[in-house]
C-alpha cells in the first residue's frame, strides 16, 4: 500500500489520544495540570506512538461542567496557561509528528458567557436571538434530560428575560440557536481562529443536539440541519484540506450514517470525517460479559461502510460514563452485573463510571486482549489518557469525575522500561497497527470461527494483495478456531504480534487451525503473489 495514499487521509491510520490538560500534568506545582506540564511530558505520547492529540476543553470557564461550560471560545483558561503556551504545545506536538485537535463545544455556552448575559438583559439585545427562547415550554419541543440526576426539564425560566430558555444539558448551559445565521458565522470564526493557530480539526461535541431545531417556532421552515454541518465541513476543508471533524454521535447505525453526509457509501464525506462507533463499543462489553464473541460479531456484520474518505472511530471508553444506553434493559443488566454490580459504580441508569482494568479484575490477559481487539478492528483507535498504563477509576469522586482523575505518572514511570508492562504491550500494538495499514484501509469480513469456537471473534481485512486475519478469544478457556479464508489456499500466514511464533498455513480449502489460549489473540498476515 502506497504511503502517499495513507498520508493523504492521515486519520485512517491515526492513533488518537484524548486528555484533559487540567488533570494530565502539573508543570508549575500549583496542583492543577497545565499546558507547560503537558509539553514537558509529550515524549511519553511520542514513545507510545500517538499521532493525534485530542484536547478536551481548555477555554475560560466557571468550571461547573468540567470545562464544557465556556465563557470565551477564543481564549485559554488562565489556570492552564496562555494562548502563547497553546501555540507552543501545537508546535511541539508537530515536531513529534502529532497533529492536535480540540473539542468544539458550540451546542451551548455557559450562562455566564457575555453573549447570554446580554441576551437575557433585553429583548432588543443583539444576542437575544442567539439562544432559544419561549414564553412557555412548547408541548412539541425536545423531551428528555441528559442528566436525570441533576435536571427535570430542558427549559429554564429566566427572571431577567421573563422567558424560558432551552438547555439540553445543565440549566447553566443555555443552548445556542444554530439556525441563526449570525451564530453559524460565529462558529465558523471560532473554527477558523483555532485552525490559524495550528489545529488539525475538532471533535464535535453532542452533534445531534447541535443540529436540533425542535422547540423553535419556525422549526418546519428552517433549513435542513445537515446542510449546516456540510457547510461547516466545507469551510474546514477550505481553510485546511487535511483537517477533520470527529463527531460524537451516539445513535443507531442508520441514523449515524446520515452524519457522514455521503449516502451512497462512496466518494468523500461532506459532513463528519469520522463518527465514534458507540454501538460496537457497547456490544463489545456485552460480549465480554458473556464470554461470547457473537454479540460483537453480529454487530460488526451489520455495521455500514462509511463513505470512502470517512472512517469509524473505535474506542474502549471515553471521558464520559461508559454508556450502555443502546443495549436492551436485560443486556444492560448483564453488563452491570458483570462489571459494575454496586449502585455506586453505575450512573444515570445507563452507564458505568469505571475504567477497564478494575472491571476485568485486573486480569492482564483479558485487558491486553481487549486492546489488541481495539487496534485490529476496522476504524481509527482512540485512547483515553491513562489507558496505556492501566489506570483505575476513583469512585470517591462524584459522577463522571471518577474516570477523570489525575494522570498516574508514578505508574507510567514504573512501566516505562519494563518490557512486560501494559505500557510496553500498548506500544507494541501501536507499532503493529501502524505497520499494517490494511487494518484501516482493507475490506473487512467477519468470519465464522468454526465449530465450538463461539467465544472467538475472527475477522479479516484485505487490501492490495495483503490479508490480515485477527482472532480474539473472549473466554477463560482454550479454544480451537478454524475459520475458512476464501481465496487463500495453501498459503503461509505469519504472526504480526509475535514474529517468533510458528507460522500458520492454510489448507487446500482455505481453512486455518489456530489454538487460542484463554483470552488469547493473534494477528496473522499473508502476502499473496501479485
Amino acid at each position: 500500500m502506497r504511503l502517499t495514499r495513507t498520508s493523504d487521509l492521515w486519520w485512517k491510520t491515526a492513533v488518537i489520544y484524548c486528555l484533559d490538560i487540567e488533570t494530565y500534568a502539573d508543570g508549575n506545582g500549583d496542583g492543577c495540570g497545565d499546558i507547560p506540564g503537558l509539553i514537558q511530558n509529550i515524549d511519553h505520547l511520542d514513545r507510545l506512538g500517538v499521532t493525534c492529540l485530542w484536547l478536551m476543553p481548555f477555554f475560560p470557564t466557571p468550571d461547573r461542567d468540567d470545562g464544557y461550560d465556556i465563557t470565551d471560545f477564543y481564549g485559554v483558561d488562565e489556570r492552564l496557561g496562555s494562548l502563547g503556551d497553546m501555540v507552543e504545545l501545537i508546535r511541539t506536538a508537530r515536531d513529534r509528528g502529532m497533529r492536535v485537535i480540540a473539542d468544539l463545544v458550540v451546542n451551548h455556552t455557559s450562562a455566564q458567557h457575555p453573549w447570554f448575559q446580554s441576551a437575557r438583559s433585553s429583548p432588543d439585545s443583539p444576542y437575544r436571538d442567539w439562544y432559544v427562547w419561549q414564553d412557555e415550554p412548547p408541548a412539541d419541543g425536545p423531551q428528555g434530560v441528559v442528566f436525570p440526576d441533576q435536571e427535570t426539564s430542558v427549559w429554564e425560566y429566566d427572571e431577567k428575560a421573563k422567558q424560558y430558555y432551552l438547555h439540553r444539558f445543565y440549566k447553566h448551559q443555555p443552548d445556542l440557536d444554530v439556525a441563526n445565521p449570525e451564530v453559524r458565522d460565529e462558529i465558523a470564526r471560532i473554527m477558523g481562529f483555532w485552525m490559524e493557530l495550528g489545529l488539525s480539526g475538532f471533535r464535535v461535541d453532542a452533534v445531534p443536539f447541535l443540529l436540533e431545531t425542535d422547540g423553535q417556532d419556525d422549526a418546519t421552515a428552517l433549513p435542513d440541519p445537515h446542510d449546516y454541518l456540510a457547510d461547516l465541513s466545507a469551510f474546514l476543508r477550505r481553510r485546511n484540506g487535511e483537517a477533520v471533524l470527529l463527531g460524537e454521535v451516539n445513535l443507531p447505525y442508520p441514523d449515524t450514517m446520515t452524519f457522514f453526509g455521503a449516502s451512497d457509501g462512496g466518494g468523500s464525506t461532506d459532513e463528519l470525517t469520522m463518527c465514534f462507533d458507540f454501538i460496537g463499543m457497547q456490544q463489545m462489553y456485552l460480549s465480554l460479559a458473556r464470554a461470547d464473541a457473537e454479540p460483537l460479531a453480529e454487530t460488526l456484520r451489520q455495521r455500514p461502510t462509511p463513505p470512502e474518505d470517512g472512517h469509524w472511530a473505535t474506542f474502549v471508553r471515553n471521558h464520559d460514563e461508559l454508556t450502555l444506553d443502546k443495549l436492551t434493559d436485560a443486556q444492560r443488566k448483564e453488563v452491570f452485573d458483570a462489571f459494575g454490580p454496586d449502585e455506586d459504580m453505575q450512573l444515570y441508569g445507563r452507564g458505568l463510571r469505571r475504567r477497564l482494568p478494575p472491571m476485568l479484575d485486573d486480569d492482564q490477559r483479558r485487558i491486553r486482549m481487549v486492546y489488541s481487539l481495539l487496534f485490529s478492528l476496522p476504524g481509527t483507535p482512540v485512547l483515553y489518557y491513562g489507558e496505556e498504563i492501566g489506570m483505575a477509576e476513583d469512585l470517591s469522586l462524584p459522577g463522571r469525575f471518577a474516570v477523570r482523575s489525575d494522570m498516574d505518572w508514578a505508574a507510567a514511570r514504573e512501566q516505562q522500561s519494563d518490557p512486560g508492562s501494559l505500557l510496553s504491550w500498548m506500544r507494541m500494538l501501536v507499532e503493529c497497527y501502524r505497520a499494517c495499514p490494511e487494518l484501516a484501509w482493507g475490506r473487512y469480513t467477519i468470519l465464522d470461527p468454526g465449530q465450538d469456537a463461539r467465544p472467538v471473534l475472527a475477522h479479516r481485512c484485505d487490501a492490495d494483495g495483503v490479508t490480515i486475519v485477527a482472532l480474539h478469544n473472549f473466554a477463560d478457556e482454550e479454544v480451537d478456531a478454524a475459520p475458512v479464508l476464501q481465496g487463500l489456499s495453501r498459503l503461509q500466514l505469519t504472526d504480526v504480534l509475535d514474529p517468533r511464533a510458528n507460522p500458520v498455513r492454510s489448507r487446500k480449502d482455505g481453512t486455518i487451525s489456530v489454538t487460542l489460549p484463554p483470552y488469547g489473540c493473534r494477528w496473522l498476515r499473508c502476502v499473496q503473489d501479485q
